[in-house]
């Protein structure tokens, strides 16, 4: 029976070591979640035998439990890498389509854009949406995989030109007929690029010149590649220098004849929007010049904040959402399965994975641009290495001490 109880001792100090040497082994891998041997002593459990007199039969392992406890964050220059700080765990789907689930955010992307871990498992997230009024929302009912773009997106024509302009009130009158090639002919001039439905440049130019026709009334021409674009625009103000209304009726928006790239695309149509447009006794000032077209892009990279919004940005200038990073959590995460390369999967004792967003509920943030590094203490681990050597020398003591009584007995004569 010694033998038996001293090998039972044996067998737990090496499974010890065993998880030590594992958890030394991976304290350099992101995300892993070091692990502890927990014992149990052994009893007969017959009829015969009672807690008074009951020597014990030994140890058994009786579980090798996972600390989720949170590892530190590394910084990297990848805006792909990503780490949770607080709860929850990525959600990853693999090659053959089951779902894992995993700490470690060390992120690329494949040929066809799918971003995804070193074993081709693709990083699941929920797809961005249009709501009321325009707003992204997300569809946090289903999850898919996050693919980047990966062809140029889409032009957008311009359709309005925002100028919030200073006429000079105190200039004169030009008496020269109005000719863009004579800056005499005008007071002052701006100029933006629009875009076509295509998304080919042209550049449009807004000319002003004051009007005698009325007092604080002002003629303002569009021109787009060196053409007029319908007829001018008269621009009155009142006596504090206050734009008032275009042509005659009430406001500050005008809309333009439509213009003919004569390129193929569709005509452009612009509204020329003047609000804060002003006439004060001070040099003509372009305070504000914008238009809301552009033309096609390329991605030119990716940002993901806090909440695990993907942002794409393009060279064009554009950003769009593209999808809200999915995270799971379990009531036992100790239950979890794992299934190696720093991924686990869901099991009975860990219960359901419960799906989520960063800063939501009891859910963590996502830091991108870092990775967690793994949880393991090695000052710890190595003391636990020597604890481990000790219990394994004290049980190989107690069979040799053994094996010297039962010599002791046989040479009895």
């Amino acid at each position: 029976m010694t033998f038996r109880i001293a090998l039972s001792g044996l067998n737990a100090a090496s499974t010890d070591l065993e998880v030590t040497g594992n958890n030394i082994a991976n304290s350099a891998t992101n995300g892993f979640k070091e692990s502890r041997a927990e014992f149990a002593d052994l009893y007969a459990s017959s009829i015969q035998d009672t807690s008074s007199n009951a020597a014990g039969q030994g140890v058994r392992v009786a579980r090798v439990a996972q600390q989720h406890s949170q590892g530190s964050i590394d910084f990297t220059s990848n805006n792909l890498d990503l780490a949770i700080s607080g709860q929850g765990f990525f959600v990853l789907k693999s090659p053959d389509g089951t779902q894992a689930y995993t700490r470690a955010g060390a992120y690329s992307v494949d040929r066809d854009g799918y971003v995804m871990n070193q074993n081709s498992d693709r990083l699941q997230i929920y797809e961005a949406a249009t709501g009321v009024g325009g707003t992204t929302t997300f569809n946090t009912g289903v999850l898919r995989d996050l693919q980047l773009p990966t062809t140029p997106s889409s032009p957008n024509p311009s359709t309005a030109i925002s100028a919030a302009i200073n006429l000079n009130s105190s200039q004169e009158v030009p008496t020269a007929a109005f000719d863009p090639a004579n800056p005499a002919s005008y007071n002052g001039s701006t100029s933006t690029t629009v875009y076509d439905s295509l998304g080919n440049a042209h550049t449009a130019t807004l000319y002003f010149a004051k009007s005698a026709a009325a007092p604080r009334t002002w003629d303002q021409h569009l021109y787009i590649g060196g053409t007029l674009v319908g007829a001018p625009n008269t621009l009155t103000f009142d006596e504090t220098g206050a734009l008032t209304d275009i042509n005659g009726a009430a406001g500050t928006r005008a809309t333009m004849a439509p213009y003919d790239p004569g390129n193929g695309a569709a005509p452009l149509t612009l509204d020329l929007e003047f609000a804060g447009t002003t006439q004060y006794g001070s040099a003509f000032a372009v305070n504000n010049l914008s238009q809301d077209g552009f033309t096609s892009g390329r991605l030119a990279g990716v940002d993901i904040d806090t909440e695990g919004v993907i942002f794409a940005r393009y060279t064009n200038g554009q950003s769009s959402a593209l999808g809200k990073v999915a995270l799971a959590k379990f009531n036992n995460q100790q239950g979890l399965r794992q299934i190696g390369d720093t991924n686990w999967a869901e099991s009975f004792a860990s219960g359901g994975p419960q799906l989520g967003e960063a800063g939501t509920s009891s859910f963590g943030q996502i830091q991108s641009g870092a990775l967690e590094a793994s949880n393991v203490d090695i000052a710890a681990q190595l003391v636990n290495l020597i604890t481990a050597q000790r219990n394994f020398q004290a049980n190989a003591e107690v069979i040799s001490t053994a094996d010297s009584i039962t010599q002791t007995i046989i040479n009895i004569r």
